[in-house]
């Protein structure tokens, strides 16, 4: 296909034009003004007789006075965009250069005596004419080289894509990128051959079969990139189409959801490259808004931990339920400070507080509830990296067990409707001190809930626990460090070839928590169903290849071993045996074993004193007492789980 940006190739014109185009057209300009001349002597004079013999010794004149004028002057050299004034005063030196040469060649001429007394009139207006000529020559080459210029690069910021199938959606693309400066559909492309040669909205139907079909379509059409119109025909494609791309050295892109496009994610709202977050997983779970929506409207809402992935995502669905007041509690200074700033931008009519706060601090929290008197409460601050909080775990038990109990504890105090608290599949059997903090947590919420339910204890909190495993670009996940680590060419380091994780994307995430905040009947743990688990060592492979690298010869993957309280497979949240299903298909409640709210709340009260003491050998023993199925593994605290040895008798 043949355009202005492989014309301006082929003739060079956004970069030069050659010296011996100009040189050849500077005298084509130079003959016609000399020829413009001789008309005008016989249309003013029409007494003097034509003489052709006089008429072809001004032209010859003209044109060899001109060849030698313009070659001493060396005026075709100069680079005609770039031409100022002094190249002017070069073409005037030139052109009269011309002048006087043709004058003396005219002399040479006997034919010419019958026109002698008009040869220096007709010398003056040569010179005229030639000079004007040339100077608008070079005035229109400057501004058709900007014109071809910027079309040229106006062209080359315009990626033809091809779209994926040819269903209704796929269809709709052209006119949603009808004036996108970014893309350009140049058609559409199928896998099979059932649609070759047909057309759909004018534009052909390609297809594909291997990647040389894919590399000959891309060359054939011009092609940059492959865009795909749904996540799932991504998911379904990565595999075969997306890997042809890949070695044919095309781009694929996708367009967005509409959360994004709503959030101004995507580029220019329209498209964006594929991410290894739209291959993994399941189809996405339907979610009933409506309800949400008309469960949190109107509403003082507050969110624990809204600076981080999770909570800065539940702040920003949030935000659209069209809640009366939104309180953001977060002791991160700067993410707290860039949640603000985008939500002063994205919901300029939200009414929200940002308040810098650490539920370590039950003052702090005091404060918080009496002023503000949140309705509803998101519970999302904790610790959250294994190796981190097993070097740490008195900090660890500070906050993920004893922050959530004050938090617990002031949602009663202040009548809070419902707290739904934010734990972790890692609180199944688990085999780090973070994974048992966060089941500590869950006992200490369950126990108040069901004492309160029994009249046990004063309150009308309602309080709702939601489990789910790994979410996809989470700060601090798997992912970022991936793409940072790809970003510096590797290598890539993944802990074991065998280890395995489920994940789930934020919004996707957030969304089932509000789900099952809504349909909540009393004090439960909801668990979602997370699908299969993909292996690591696989999601780095995928990583490096959207990334159109190659394993082992772009980035290497290197292996470094379990670190500590590491699990090679995290524990599967939705099975038949461990669950209660309930109205949503992928939602279900956990079976868990219930604890005594004053049991429960006297061992809380003993870790606090334990982990302020920083007494980490007896926090470590309660905390394996309380949670029996919390087996370390990798970990230096695996000594507690081996019985005492026996002691001899005293004697």
């Amino acid at each position: 296909m043949l355009n202005l940006t492989t014309v301006s190739k082929k003739l060079r014109m956004d970069r030069y034009l050659r010296t011996q185009v100009v040189f050849g057209l500077d005298l084509a300009v130079s003959l016609l003004a000399s020829l413009g001349v001789l008309s005008i002597v016989f249309l003013i004079i029409p007494g003097v007789a034509k003489n052709s013999s006089a008429d072809l010794s001004w032209l010859a004149c003209s044109l060899a006075a001109s060849a030698i004028s313009f070659r001493f002057y060396r005026v075709y050299r100069a680079i005609i965009r770039y031409s100022t004034l002094r190249e002017l005063g070069r073409l005037s030196l030139a052109t009269l250069g011309k002048g006087l040469l043709l004058w003396v060649g005219m002399l040479a001429f006997s034919s010419f005596t019958a026109w002698s007394g008009l040869l220096w009139g007709m010398l003056l207006i040569d010179f005229l004419f030639t000079m004007c000529a040339l100077t608008l020559v070079r005035v229109a080459m400057v501004v058709t080289f900007d014109m071809v210029r910027s079309r040229s690069h106006a062209e080359r910021s315009i990626r033809r894509v091809l779209v994926y199938g040819i269903g209704d959606k796929s269809a709709s693309v052209i006119s949603r990128l009808r004036n996108s400066t970014h893309y350009r559909v140049a058609g559409f492309i199928t896998h099979g051959k059932e649609m070759k040669g047909h057309l759909l909205a004018g534009l052909p139907v390609y297809y594909f079969e291997d990647a040389s079909n894919v590399r000959y379509v891309a060359e054939k059409a011009d092609i940059d990139g492959v865009l795909f119109p749904y996540v799932a025909d991504a998911r379904s494609e990565q595999d075969r189409l997306i890997n042809f791309c890949r070695e044919a050295g095309i781009k694929t892109y996708i367009t967005p959801g509409i959360d994004e496009m709503t959030e101004g994610k995507a580029v220019g709202n329209y498209v964006r490259k594929i991410k290894i977050e739209d291959l993994l997983g399941r189809p996405e779970i339907k979610i009933s808004m409506d309800e949400i929506i008309a469960n949190f409207s109107g509403k003082v809402i507050m969110v624990t931990g809204a600076a981080g992935s999770i909570g800065s995502e539940l702040c920003r669905q949030l935000a659209t339920f069209g809640v009366r007041q939104l309180v953001l509690f977060d002791n991160a200074e700067t993410p707290l400070h860039n949640i603000r700033l985008e939500l002063e931008d994205t919901f300029p009519e939200l009414d929200f507080v940002p308040v810098i706060g650490d539920v370590r601090s039950i003052e702090r929290l005091d404060f918080v509830f009496r002023k503000y008197r949140p309705q509803v409460v998101f519970h999302a601050a904790a610790y959250k990296h294994v190796p981190l909080m097993e070097e740490n775990p008195c900090e660890a038990v500070r906050v993920n067990v004893c922050g959530s109990r004050q938090v617990a504890d002031k949602c009663v105090e202040y009548d809070v409707e419902k707290m739904v608290m934010v734990s972790t599949d890692k609180a199944v059997n688990p085999t780090n001190i973070m994974g048992c903090t966060k089941r500590l947590a869950e006992i200490y919420v369950q126990s108040l809930g069901l004492a309160i339910e029994r009249g046990e204890a004063k309150g009308k909190t309602k309080f709702v626990t939601t489990r789910f495993g790994n979410v996809l670009g989470s700060n601090g996940s798997v992912i970022p460090r991936f793409r940072e680590q790809i970003e510096h060419g590797g290598p890539i380091t993944v802990t074991h070839r065998e280890i395995r994780r489920f994940f789930m994307t934020i919004p996707e995430a957030c969304r089932l928590v509000m789900e099952a905040a809504t349909f909540s009947t009393g004090t439960q743990i909801f668990v979602f169903d997370m699908g299969e688990s993909v292996k690591i060592s696989t999601l780095a492979e995928r990583m490096i290849n959207l990334a159109g690298l190659e394993v082992g010869r772009d980035i290497r993957i290197e292996y470094t071993g379990l670190r500590p309280g590491e699990k090679l497979y995290e524990e599967v949240l939705a099975t038949k045996e461990n669950t209660i299903p309930t109205q949503h298909s992928r939602i279900f409640v956990a079976k868990v074993r219930a604890y005594d709210y004053g049991e429960a709340s006297g061992v809380m009260t003993e870790l606090n004193t334990l982990a302020e003491r920083v007494d980490i050998p007896d926090m470590v023993i309660l905390m394996k007492k309380t949670v029996p199925e919390f087996i370390s593994k990798h970990s230096e605290f695996e000594i507690y789980d081996k019985p005492a040895p026996a002691q001899a008798p005293e004697s």
